[in-house]
């Protein structure tokens, strides 16, 4: 009797499995295995968390700040400066070696630009007069100077040297017109006392040597001056 009441409840379960068929059941496992899958992954947390954050921030744009002239660095200066030359010697200029024949020394120096926080170098014009037994002599010197430390350092004390060429605007007879100037150079400046004027004093020495004839000068000069910082 057993057996008979069981075939009917087997033909009815397979009558039901028939009817549901195995897209229906491999969809309910697919479901049952995203869920889990979603469930069982852990929330982000620490680093992981933050990582996006800082990958999405931008930076702040930067600002570059030019430098101000009013009580700091100046990022141009033109110097005023006049002096005259001292314990001067010249050698085969005229008919015989001379002392104490420079006079008059003036000029003006341009600073052109920097090497940062390094040195500047700048453009200088010096005219000299000189006295000479055998008459007058004036020259017109250009030429470049490297000095350091830089000028937007703010330190006053500064040490350099530069090298250009010279030329006579009156000369001895049968003398080069033309001459190779160098010097070296130590001096103080003091920018911004007065607003964007300053004052400098400088030392150094000064020599050419002729480069149409024999002949050369050595000399030491003294030169005070203003600076204007713009």
């Amino acid at each position: 009797m057993r057996r008979h009441f069981l075939y009917p409840l087997a033909l009815v379960g397979i009558l039901a499995l028939s009817l549901v068929g195995p897209n229906e059941l491999q969809a309910q496992a697919v479901d049952v295995t995203d869920s889990t899958a979603v469930t069982s992954e852990e929330p982000a947390v620490g680093q992981d968390r933050a990582r996006p954050y800082f990958q999405n921030r931008r930076a702040p744009a930067q600002v570059v700040r030019a430098p101000s002239s009013d009580g700091g660095g100046a990022p141009r200066y033109l110097a005023l400066h006049i002096g005259r030359m001292f314990a001067d010697q010249s050698y085969r200029w005229g008919r015989k070696d001379q002392e104490d024949i420079g006079g008059l020394n003036a000029g003006v120096t341009y600073r052109m630009g920097e090497w940062i926080n390094s040195m500047d170098w700048a453009l200088r014009i010096d005219y000299t007069n000189y006295s000479l037994s055998q008459g007058s002599a004036r020259k017109l010197s250009v030429g470049a100077i490297l000095t350091f430390p830089d000028a937007n350092s703010q330190f006053p004390l500064y040490f350099g040297g530069g090298i250009g060429p010279g030329f006579f605007i009156k000369q001895l007879p049968n003398e080069s017109v033309v001459a190779l100037d160098y010097q070296l150079l130590a001096g103080a400046r003091f920018l911004n006392l007065f607003n964007n004027m300053g004052l400098m004093f400088e030392a150094g020495i000064k020599n050419h040597i002729f480069l149409l004839s024999d002949g050369q000068y050595n000399g030491v000069y003294v030169n005070v001056g203003t600076v204007f910082a713009f």
